[in-house]
């Protein structure tokens, strides 16, 4: 034990001299050696038919035994990682002694076993905490070359003159010659060369089981053989010579870091909203009824329903306008029965999508017909169906393999189409027209009561960055990841219920590498209601899935509408904002690019209007959640969230 003792503990200080030195050899991959080592069998079940010329009287049960292990070795272990591979290759003992028994005679029974085989162990490797510390696990396959077994029986006692039978050497019968098990192990290597030599030596001292499933010697009875295994390796490699990296003083990005925290942020604003409606009516999976989300009326509700009396939650909160816009939407049989009883030489199509095929596409469509017909008493001659596999606008894009059951959703659908004026949003028609918009007028917090943070040079220094903010309290709240050069937070969620407070803001920018460089700010900001309510005007354009470009029927729409509303010395606020389908940085593009698609038409507008001294406002949220209105569960929320929403603000 004394000497075992001495032996670690120059190991040991082997290991501490090497971490004390400087490294000139890296660690090398390949190893090569031997492992020894003692098999501890643990036998467990019954054999009494030795062979076919010898049964026992008694069945033997239980034993166990030592035996030797002795294999080369190769392992490989990848370069900066935890990971490597194990082969070890040779002969493995299992030798054992079964408990003594008696037979019927009162005889003693010993049976002793040389079962021994050339065994291959590949293993994975892997030292979690990338020290000597290693686990490891694979399949054993084993190939016999041992089965003798030596049988004697004794006298009995009682019975001393009695003759003993001669001992019995031979061959176990119906022995597998192929056995396939399993094994796990640890071990623990420990270096006896320095990093200074290029070749080096490791002793590696391990342990393993392998459990008895798998392992039974016979193809009868019920024999099965346990192992645990204790030894030592003995490996050597060659390290190559280490690349001694120059020490580069760390170079932090310049990154121009700024918050605008409005002084007056307004409690609320009057806000006159024109709400697109959208010209879909989205069908539930397998079924061709009207859903059940969608409002639906009596015949004898019918007189008492007009559209600008359409009940709407006005909550303070952004999220507010969409139970507003959501409580719209889901009243448009309503709104376009109302409006063709209103305007009787409105016609319509109904055009049923459905990836069913055309026949159940236009029970979808007739569906919705059935209803104007028999709850407005629409003439039937007014509406035409038609049925088609898929839209003639779909959400579909060709060698798309991801969100698929979300875009398929989007697809079952009937689309309202009309050529009357009446029933149409301003210069729109075909299949993608929304229904003319619903007009009202709400009190709500301003887009423009964010804080605004600036991190100019960003988005080309970080893979992204995140905002830490401190309240006088110590009270910390986190924000992003953002990808851009700028995010906006609200003024109500920074404040919580203060009505004002100083914040220490904290930006931690992550570059590709994975270094962090954090810049600090205080700011101030501050909630109060002004004496004079601000007015504002909102618009929405819709876009199809994966679209960035206004259509030329929105392009006039913005011109001829939107644009003469603008008012010289104003501010107009532009947000796009995109559904979850795709990836997180190309819809924060896509947001993007909507919004400048629209100020560069509304510009252009301005421009030949004449109209000066007019600030545009543009941010991109894509599916920024905390920004969007909808959700994103149901097609139509995902529908109104492909959206660019446009604020003019008096100032």
């Amino acid at each position: 034990m004394k000497n075992l003792f001495i032996i670690i503990l120059v190991a040991f200080s082997f290991q501490m001299q090497t971490t004390a030195q400087e490294a000139e050899y890296e660690n090398p991959n390949w190893y090569f050696g031997v492992a020894a080592g003692a098999n501890f069998n643990f036998y467990r079940g019954k054999t009494q038919r030795l062979n076919a010329g010898l049964t026992v009287p008694s069945a033997f049960k239980d034993g166990d035994g030592v035996g030797l292990y002795v294999a080369p070795l190769v392992e490989y272990h990848f370069s900066n990682s935890i990971w490597g591979i194990m082969l070890q290759s040779g002969y493995d003992s299992r030798q054992g002694e079964w408990d003594q028994v008696f037979s019927k005679c009162n005889c003693p029974m010993d049976l002793t076993t040389d079962l021994s085989y050339i065994t291959v162990e590949p293993s994975l490797r892997i030292a979690p905490f990338k020290n000597g510390l290693y686990l490891y696990a694979g399949p054993r396959l084993a190939f016999n070359i041992d089965k003798s077994f030596s049988y004697k029986i004794g006298t009995n006692p009682d019975f001393p003159e009695q003759t003993a039978s001669p001992e019995i050497n031979e061959d176990f019968g119906d022995i597998e010659n192929t056995i396939i098990s399993a094994q796990i192990g640890a071990g623990f290597d420990i270096p006896l060369s320095s990093n200074e030599q290029r070749t080096q030596f490791v002793l590696s001292p391990f342990v393993a089981f392998q459990p008895y499933f798998g392992q039974d010697p016979r193809s009868t009875e019920n024999w099965s053989v346990t192992t645990f295994r204790a030894g030592a390796a003995l490996k050597f490699g060659r390290g190559r010579k280490s690349v001694v990296k120059e020490e580069t003083e760390k170079i932090k990005p310049v990154i121009g870091f700024t918050v605008n925290s409005p002084r007056n942020v307004p409690a609320e604003r009057s806000v006159s909203e024109t709400f697109p409606l959208r010209n879909y009516i989205y069908m539930e999976q397998g079924s061709i009824k009207i859903p059940s989300r969608y409002v639906t009326l009596k015949k004898d509700e019918v007189k008492d329903f007009k559209e600008d009396q359409v009940k709407m939650n006005t909550p303070t909160d952004m999220s507010g306008r969409a139970k507003r816009g959501m409580t719209i939407y889901y009243n448009v049989l309503n709104i376009l029965g109302d409006r063709m009883v209103k305007n009787p030489n409105a016609n319509i199509t109904l055009v049923g999508s459905s990836e069913k095929g055309n026949e159940d596409a236009r029970a979808m469509a007739q569906s919705v017909k059935t209803y104007l017909v028999d709850v407005f008493s629409i003439n039937s001659s007014r509406i035409t169906i038609e049925g088609r596999n898929k839209p003639k606008v779909s959400s579909d894009r060709k060698g798309r393999t991801e969100d698929l059951d979300l875009l398929l959703a989007e697809d079952r659908r009937v689309t309202i189409e009309s050529n009357s004026p009446a029933l149409l949003m301003e210069f729109q028609s075909g299949p993608t027209a929304p229904l003319k918009p619903v007009k009202f007028k709400v009190q709500e917090a301003p887009l423009d009561s964010y804080v605004t943070f600036k991190a100019e040079g960003a988005k080309e220094a970080f893979s992204s960055w995140k905002l830490e903010l401190t309240d006088e309290n110590g009270m910390v709240k986190y924000y992003g990841p953002y990808t851009e050069d700028e995010a906006s937070i609200s003024g109500k969620t920074v404040l919580g219920m203060q009505s004002k407070g100083d914040f220490k803001v904290k930006m931690i920018g992550t570059t590709p590498e994975g270094e962090e460089f954090i810049e600090e700010y205080n700011t101030n900001v501050v909630l109060w209601t002004p004496a004079q309510p601000e007015e504002a005007m909102r618009f929405s354009i819709l876009y199809e899935f994966d679209n960035a470009i206004a259509i030329d029927m929105y392009e006039k729409y913005l011109t001829d509408i939107v644009a003469p509303k603008i008012l010289v010395n104003s501010k107009v606020l532009i947000h796009g904002h995109t559904d979850v389908i795709g990836d997180y940085k190309n819809n924060t593009r896509l947001s993007l690019a909507r919004a400048n698609n629209v100020k560069d038409i509304l510009e252009k507008a301005l421009t030949n209007s004449i109209k000066k001294n007019v600030k545009f406002e543009i941010q991109g949220f894509g599916e920024d959640t905390n920004k969007s209105d909808f959700g994103n569960t149901l097609p139509e929320q995902r529908s109104y969230n492909r959206t660019v929403i446009i604020e003019l603000v008096k100032t």
